[in-house]
């Protein structure tokens, strides 16, 4: 009997301990490994409820949503130049951001949250519309969304 008492406690404890949600590092770079304006990974898989950190690494640089690439109309963001912005991802899905000032320069981000991908179709149409724009790395955008498929 007490060996049950303690075989049904350690399943309490392991059921309502709760899950850590893990915090993300992104650099905002102006150069990496011969690549200019990124954010260092570009691509990040994360689960629901891990937070996203964006360094200031190098000066010049921001963290700002982009709407039409959100699954979660709720969740936009702009952050200031030169500031690390934190960011935590609830619902499931994928989220595009970009460098504000460098957006022109193909500076972008893709975070996938979960296994949810609904809105994978739609912020792949649309980057591939947005990155016609970008004066350089023109197929980045595509690129990075090709890394989920």
């Amino acid at each position: 009997m007490e060996i049950m008492k303690k075989i049904l406690l350690a399943i309490v404890f392991v059921i309502t301990t709760p899950v850590m949600a893990a915090d993300h590092t992104v650099e905002m770079l102006s150069s990496s490994n011969g690549e200019m304006m990124v954010f260092k990974p570009a691509v990040l898989k994360i689960a629901p409820g891990d937070t996203v950190t964006w360094k200031a690494t190098n000066p010049g640089h921001n963290t700002a949503s982009i709407a039409e690439m959100t699954p979660d109309a709720g969740l936009v963001w702009n952050g200031k130049i030169n500031e690390e912005l934190k960011i935590t991802f609830n619902k499931e899905g994928v989220y595009g951001y970009k460098c504000t000032p460098h957006y022109i320069l193909g500076m972008v981000g893709i975070i996938a949250v979960g296994n949810d991908l609904t809105n994978l179709s739609a912020s792949s149409d649309f980057a591939a519309s947005e990155e016609k724009k970008f004066a350089t790395n023109k197929e980045r955008f595509s690129s990075y969304i090709n890394q989920l498929k």
